[in-house]
């Protein structure tokens, strides 16, 4: 990926070109990006991001 340097002269002017960029982008870009940013995640949570947690819970049903 090259990187680009851009100066905006507003918040708004930055978010609008941020939003563009993202719509540019191929279905298939949007999904590499995010893969990128879950492994990413992931190195920083160390051996702990190396298995998924196992969540559950059990919920009483009220009687109607």
């Amino acid at each position: 990926m090259e990187k680009v340097l851009r100066v905006f002269s507003s918040f708004e002017a930055a978010e609008e070109a941020d939003d563009e960029y993202y719509a540019s982008l191929s279905p298939q870009e949007r999904v590499d990006l995010l893969l990128d940013m879950v492994a990413a995640y992931r190195e920083s949570l160390g051996e702990t991001g190396q298995r998924l947690e196992r969540v559950y819970r059990v919920v009483e049903l009220s009687e109607s």
